[in-house]
């Protein structure tokens, strides 16, 4: 078997995209309620457009989503029925401090995860949570102008605090941000940055990342201080970044593109900056203000894994007028070689087995695969039922890879959550034609639908993937 026993097979969601109910159970607003459908969309999640309220103007899918917060029984339910050892999701931190900086907790909250936590138990699903999937309170970014601000690390050190707290002995493996380096392309939803008039966006963003690289370790400091038994985990958007062609110019490049994504994860998995990212911040006279407790407090508290996700390859080429893929938030050429969804994210299985190795190579600390699929429009019959072959083919070619690098390469792979278990609002585009579920959810992207689940064709096929722990695909 090349997947030892334990292997955690799973799947993934977060809060914003699936949990809907933004103002019940006192749950303060947060950016990503205010991230809207439509052409807006980019613009608010890039910083550009400022919206730190809804409006009457557009529709905010992820106010209601898919409404796990009242289906929450019914939907962990069905994992089990796949056999879910384990189910990644996040917290959204609204529900626990509605501003972000009261002294107490929120306990409806607080009650809600832990009734959660416990229904995953109930069917033997170990919690895998992210404890800020891009959330970030609306009162902290109008307050302190979000993560800019070295103030909100002691907003989150009392957050985690509470969660590590509350939970103890029923979650274990957390993770703290999840793919921290979208701070630099998606600012307004990965860390609640507005930008004004003049400002230097790149000092911005990188201050912002500092002090969410200083709380990701503050973190993993309490979370080990509290339980020993934690297991605490950084979270990357990752994928090789090919040269388009051998020229040393193209190769050069993709080798800067993946340090752009990689200095994050340094960071977090070595202790300190590496100097490929002091000599940029000195070129781009980025000041950060470094203390000397900031780099004690990296140095001491690196991560137990790494954990990332994985959609496509990139490709990257010195020549700017090579055409460039659509879909994807990552700019990237379009690489020959690959097909692409109906997205545009390029299709590349091999891509994710070159992924595993060059992170394992890199750090030698144990990784989780946290995200991956295929978003795709599904037609389903009038049951509700989706023939998604294309779903089961693609995640069957990505599975194979995954365990070449653990039986092959002896990459030390934790675990594997495919992306949006359940369909769910898309991060990047807010649709809900986007899906990647293996559960159909009757809902549309104008809001309209009885939200009945419905198992599709690649529920079972991923049931016996489990059953057989990856023999049969």
């Amino acid at each position: 078997m090349s997947f030892p026993e334990n292997f955690l097979w799973g799947g993934a969601t977060a809060a914003n995209q699936c949990e809907g109910a933004y103002r019940e159970g006192g749950r303060g607003l947060a950016n990503v309620d205010v991230c809207p459908a439509g052409k807006d969309r980019f613009p608010v999640c890039l910083g550009k457009l400022k919206m730190l309220e809804p409006d009457s103007e557009h529709y905010y899918p992820a106010m209601e989503s898919i409404d796990m917060y009242h289906h929450f029984r019914e939907d962990i339910a069905m994992f089990g029925e796949m056999g879910f050892k384990t189910y990644r999701l996040s917290i959204a931190w609204t529900r626990i401090f509605p501003n972000g900086d009261e002294e107490e907790p929120n306990e409806e909250g607080l009650k809600f995860y832990e009734d959660l936590f416990k229904e995953c138990h109930k069917y033997g699903i170990e919690p895998l949570v992210t404890i800020t999937h891009f959330d970030c309170p609306i009162y902290l970014i109008k307050k302190y102008g979000g993560w800019k601000n070295r103030k909100m690390i002691d907003f989150y050190k009392k957050l985690v605090t509470v969660l590590f707290t509350r939970y103890k002995g029923l979650v274990k493996y957390w993770l703290t941000f999840n793919e921290i380096n979208m701070i630099l392309h998606l600012p307004f939803m990965g860390a609640g940055l507005v930008f004004e008039e003049g400002e230097n966006e790149t000092l911005s963003k990188y201050l912002a990342a500092h002090h969410e690289l200083i709380a990701s370790a503050e973190a993993t400091r309490i979370a080990h201080e509290i339980d020993p038994e934690n297991k605490i985990g950084c979270m990357l958007a990752a994928g090789m970044t090919y040269p388009y062609t051998c020229s040393p110019e193209d190769v050069w490049k993709s080798m800067q593109k993946d340090r752009e994504n990689y200095f994050f994860i340094d960071v977090q998995a070595r202790g300190e900056y590496p100097a490929y990212a002091k000599k940029f911040f000195e070129r781009e006279k980025i000041e950060l203000d470094i203390t000397e407790k900031d780099r004690n407090v990296l140095r001491e508290n690196t991560v137990d894994f790494i954990s990332f996700s994985y959609y496509s390859s990139r490709c990257t080429s010195a020549d700017n007028t090579i055409e460039k893929t659509d879909g994807n938030v990552f700019a990237t050429v379009k690489n020959p070689y690959l097909k692409a969804s109906e997205w545009g994210w390029q299709i590349d299985p091999l891509g994710l087995r070159c992924t595993l190795n060059a992170l394992y190579d890199r750090y030698q600390k144990p990784l989780f695969i946290v995200e991956n699929g295929l978003g795709s429009s599904d037609e389903p019959d009038e049951n509700g039922y989706v023939e998604d072959d294309y779903r089961i083919e693609y995640l069957r070619e990505h599975i194979k890879a995954m365990k070449a690098a653990v039986e092959e390469d002896g990459v030390d792979l934790l675990g594997y959550t495919s992306w949006g278990c359940i369909d769910l609002v898309s991060a990047s585009t807010g649709e809900m034609k986007k899906r990647y579920g293996f559960i159909y959810v009757d809902k549309d992207d104008e809001g309209n639908g009885t939200l009945k689940r419905t198992p599709k064709k690649s529920f079972y096929w991923y049931k016996k993937v489990i059953e057989s722990n990856g023999e049969i695909l």
